[in-house]
């Protein structure tokens, strides 16, 4: 129950970063609408919301621990949004990240 919380705020957190940046991906590489660009500015802003949830005392430990959660995020969006599976390396990367966010967010620190 520990880890719940903030796994769900960083995997919503990190789909509404891939969500903006998606939108323009889409519109600079792909030429859709700039219109894109209001939903991809408004899931930039639920991004930057979403961090400000997690509870640290240090916004570079929360962002840092971040990484490792949107790595795995932009696989799953890869596979479910794109279509396209990840490899092994691909996967056996994002959980070398993971752990490494767990050691960021569950490490011993000193008062």
């Amino acid at each position: 129950m520990l880890l719940l919380k903030p796994l769900v705020i960083y995997l919503a957190a990190g789909f509404a970063e891939i969500a903006g940046c998606f939108a323009v991906w889409l519109w600079l590489k792909e030429g859709r609408s700039v219109w894109l660009l209001v939903p991809g500015l408004l899931s930039l802003i639920l991004f930057a919301t979403l961090l400000t949830r997690i509870d640290s005392d240090s916004a570079g430990r929360a962002y840092a621990a971040y990484g490792g959660v949107y790595i795995t995020a932009s696989l799953l969006w890869m596979r479910l949004v794109e279509g396209r599976s990840p490899d092994r390396w691909e996967i056996l990367g994002a959980l070398i990240c993971l752990g490494g966010a767990l050691m960021i967010l569950l490490a011993p620190r000193s008062a």
